[in-house]
């Protein structure tokens, strides 16, 4: 009988090797290749929707992935969202909430004492790549860090690119220590390519994680002539008509298809998970999002809602797609989940391997925490709640469908039906109590839990007759 029974178990284990190849490979530990975007908006792909840009790399993968229709950034700009991703841990945790000072905008306009920003993500704080490290992966990231001086201190044995600073630009001179200047003429974005197929070719015969954030597409706005040429005539579409951003993300999508590429002359494709995402939503006045409301910088939807696929060959089905909101805190406990190492209590996501399984799951709430001042770039189109600030002091939570948000300075809630209004237009608080009762209470409770500041302490200089003279902030400000 035992005999029996260890010969259908064999056969068992064979028919789910053979139908299941990923579960094969899955003893050699898969390989995690994470490609961020910088300030990629939610419809700037093909795959999203967008009839403007040309991303057919970026398309053919997420034929070939499970597509997140409802994914969020774990902060609305570069630095914070990033800590979010690499740490597990929300904002209040780790207390970066933007790049540089949190009093931002003309001091007789902000009518509250800020919460100081920090912005170096803590070395007390287990990261991501360390923990895949001490798993016995390889880890290497190329491009931008903008969490600390040295990544090297996070968990990383290979570093091309990565340290405090962004872009300044996007040609030699790079003007950035952590990567050397190439020949005369070549273009950041190529340049991170070809470093990334280097770093596959030299470290791939062990497991390996390779984190890729890109600079691109955050400004300045800086793209290859031959490029921006094929926009010039073209059509635009949907408030997406600017032929150097294009360019831009036409770039970024080709040197992810060099990857990608590589992946398959090095056979690597089936082991090897491929994530991307983008740290944050699009700048309004560049590339508009509607319905989504506002930009990056704002926690309306267009600031936070971010495009996101996940590819594993042989483990995850081709073409599917799921409307289950979920976060990039939430890549942390999928990695523990899948490599089946220890939950870590400290992590705020959750493993998304049942979502990407198609097993029903639980609703959760979302939280988005933010006690500082973020100035407009342009009054006009930013579409926020005032003209001076992408988002003041305040608070966020998601739902279901419900939307909440929270403003100190005022203590104002705003209350949105994603569902039916998912440009945040009508706010319906007065005319749903229960639900904003609710709400409230929830994201009251998530506020203590988190110790998360609220500033109360009022700015002597706020001047409510102060008429500040707006100028259009063009270059991104590093935030």
């Amino acid at each position: 009988m035992k005999h029996l029974f260890r010969t259908f178990s064999c056969l068992c284990a064979s028919f789910l090797l053979y139908i299941h190849p990923a579960i094969a490979q899955n003893s050699l530990k898969p390989n995690i290749i994470l490609i961020v975007a910088d300030d990629l908006g939610y419809k700037d792909v093909g795959f999203m929707g967008s009839g403007y840009y040309n991303t057919p790399n970026l398309d053919r993968l997420a034929k070939q992935s499970i597509l997140f229709t409802n994914a969020y950034a774990g902060a609305a700009n570069c630095a914070p969202s990033r800590a979010c991703l690499m740490s597990g841990q929300n904002t209040p945790i780790h207390g970066i909430y933007t790049v540089g000072t949190s009093a931002r905008g003309d001091a007789q306009t902000r009518k509250l004492i800020p919460t100081k920003n920090n912005e170096i993500l803590p070395d007390s704080i287990v990261t991501l790549t360390e923990t895949l490290k001490s798993a016995g992966y390889y880890t290497g990231i190329i491009g931008k860090w903008h969490l600390g001086k040295d990544p090297h201190t996070q968990g990383f044995d290979y570093n091309i690119g990565g340290n405090m600073k962004g872009a300044n630009k996007y040609f030699v001179p790079y003007e950035n220590d952590a990567i050397t200047d190439g020949p005369k003429g070549e273009y950041l974005t190529d340049r991170l390519g070809n470093e990334a197929v280097k770093f596959l070719d030299e470290h791939h015969e062990k497991p390996f994680f390779l984190y890729l954030p890109y600079y691109a597409v955050h400004t300045p706005l800086q793209a290859q002539e031959d490029i921006i040429a094929q926009y010039k005539n073209k059509k635009g579409s949907n408030g997406q008509d600017n032929p150097v951003y294009a360019a831009m993300v036409q770039s970024l999508d080709a040197n992810i298809g060099k990857v990608l590429k590589r992946l398959e002359d090095l056979k690597l494709t089936e082991n090897t998970i491929v994530i991307f995402t983008s740290d944050n939503g699009g700048i309004r006045s560049i590339s508009q999002q509607d319905p989504l409301r506002a930009g990056k910088g704002s926690y309306y939807e267009g600031g936070i809602r971010v495009p996101l696929i996940i590819s594993w060959p042989g483990y995850i089905k081709p073409g599917t797609r799921t409307d289950v909101p979920v976060t990039n805190m939430d890549f942390y406990p999928t990695v523990l989940d899948l490599l089946k190492l220890p939950a870590k209590p400290f992590l705020e996501g959750r493993s998304l391997i049942p979502v990407v399984q198609g097993v029903p799951v639980a609703e959760r709430p979302f939280f988005w925490h933010f006690p500082i001042y973020l100035q407009a770039y342009d009054m006009e189109k930013d579409n926020g709640r005032d003209p001076l600030y992408r988002t003041r002091p305040g608070s966020a939570m998601r739902l279901g469908d419900w939307k909440l948000h929270q403003y100190f300075e005022d203590n104002a809630f705003e209350l949105y039906n994603l569902k039916s209004d998912p440009g945040e237009k009508v706010n319906v608080a007065a005319k749903n109590p229960e639900v904003l009762a609710k709400l409230k209470k929830m994201l009251k409770d998530w506020q203590v839990q988190t110790h998360a500041p609220i500033p109360t302490q009022k700015n002597p200089a706020y001047d409510p007759n102060f008429k500040p003279k707006f100028k259009v902030r063009g270059d991104g400000g590093g935030d």
